[in-house]
């Protein structure tokens, strides 16, 4: 950017949204004014940014005045009726919620895996908007990507292992309460969620296809990373889970390769690969956690071996196998969320 420019968060009272301020902070992202805004509950209030404290702002049509970026995260609804608002304001609009990424006319980016899809909106010549990949899609393809750009890709089979953060600042409050009821002998009480959420798990809350058997998380995750990969032939399964952790994702992810490759080839091409870290320490049973993930940008990836239930050839260091394993861990208000955001409008 040729100049710091005025900049809108709005939901910045979520979870998503404090991390935006967090990330924003931390990346020093250039800008001139920030405004924080979320329902006229929050307005008033003050949240602290830079060293100092920003007062929040209602919501509202004239929001979006002299404002050149808006980070949304504030849910679908708000996002398509205040969306289409800033970008007639003169904003370029990263949304973080599901309303615009099946858009044909909308990019869907991870900076990571395709950044090109940005350069329409470079410089701000044309305002419009943005979509932010779901979460988990988001950490899954960020660990899967530099291999199917070394070997390609024809299958994925994923499970997913689904922190409270992915569903908000009050599911993590509901994990929290539960758990201290469970071990005072008190019954956990649901509200958030339909079922119990200490010591337990449960398939993904979100809506689920009567016909398909798939939930939206799990249907996310398949149109998603065929829209980004602008492959609408690779072959994509997953069973999406939500699991008592506080924040930070896991997925178990299974490749079917185009090309075979060995393990220290798949190796090699994952250490050089942006935004992520490897942690695979086989000697000491070491690998990702979502704690370990908790708080930091890069994709963890473990538990990297070849699928000796698909083809292979060879032995040993040399054995190349079409099918690979994979286990994975991020943070989902981090780079599933708000670290993504920014580094899109890093990108413009």
């Amino acid at each position: 950017m040729a100049s710091p420019l005025d900049i809108a968060v709005v939901g910045a009272t979520g979870a998503v949204g404090r991390e935006f301020l967090d990330v924003l902070e931390q990346r020093r992202f250039p800008h001139a004014r920030i405004r924080l805004l979320a329902s006229a509950r929050s307005a008033g209030t003050a949240l602290l940014y830079r060293g100092g404290s920003v007062v929040i702002e209602e919501l509202t049509e004239r929001s979006f005045e002299g404002v050149k970026l808006a980070l949304f995260s504030a849910g679908g609804s708000i996002s398509k009726v205040y969306g289409p608002i800033a970008v007639d304001a003169g904003a370029v609009v990263v949304d973080n919620s599901s309303a615009f990424r099946m858009m044909d006319h909308v990019p869907l980016v991870v900076p990571e895996v395709n950044p090109e899809e940005a350069a329409p909106h470079r410089g701000y010549a044309k305002p419009g908007i943005i979509a932010n990949p779901n979460c988990s899609t988001i950490i899954m393809l960020v660990a899967v990507n530099p291999i199917r750009a070394a070997f390609g890709v024809e299958r994925l089979v994923i499970s997913t292992y689904q922190a409270a953060s992915g569903a908000g600042a009050a599911a993590m409050e509901e994990l929290r309460t539960q758990t201290a009821d469970v071990l005072a002998g008190r019954p956990a009480e649901p509200k958030v969620f339909k079922e119990p959420y200490a010591f337990n798990l449960f398939s993904h809350n979100s809506s689920l296809d009567p016909l398909t058997g798939r939930n939206q998380e799990e249907q996310k995750m398949i149109d998603e990373s065929r829209k980004i990969w602008r492959d609408p032939s690779v072959k994509i399964t997953a069973t999406c889970i939500r699991v008592p952790v506080l924040r930070a994702h896991a997925e178990s992810i299974n490749i079917t390769l185009k090309t075979p490759a060995t393990e220290g080839e798949v190796r090699e091409v994952l250490s050089r690969a942006p935004g992520v870290t490897i942690l695979d320490d086989r000697a000491g049973n070491v690998f990702p956690t979502p704690l370990k993930a908790s708080g930091r940008d890069d994709v963890f990836v473990g538990r990297i071996r070849g699928d000796e239930s698909q083809a292979s050839t060879g032995s040993g260091a040399q054995a190349k196998f079409h099918g690979f394993n994979l286990f994975v861990c991020g943070d989902q208000l981090r780079k599933g969320a708000a670290l993504n955001a920014v580094q899109i409008a890093e990108l413009l």
